[in-house]
């Protein structure tokens, strides 16, 4: 969804797991992205990389990507499901 800005600063930091699967964001990562105990994030994979952003990005860039969506959405699927359950019987 989001790629790097030009003239983005770039960072990388050496992270571990431990054994419960978790990772420590760095306090300096942290504290320059304004992260804070609570946030809430979304990690995805892509491809074999792992993208880690917060959920307030992930739902923005949903709600652009469907700003160009004609029609009603709502209306489609409950047709659909109509469909299908008189299908069904």
């Amino acid at each position: 969804m989001n790629s790097p800005v030009a003239g983005e600063k770039k960072e990388a930091f050496l992270v571990r797991l431990d054994r419960q699967g978790r990772l420590i964001v760095p306090a300096s990562l942290r504290h320059a992205l304004g992260l804070g105990p609570g946030d809430r994030l979304v990690l995805r994979r892509e491809g074999d990389r792992l993208v880690l952003e917060r959920l307030e990005a992930v739902e923005k860039a949903i709600w652009r990507e469907m700003a160009g969506v004609e029609g009603d959405l709502a209306a489609e699927l409950i047709a659909d499901r109509r469909r299908k359950a008189k299908r069904d019987g």
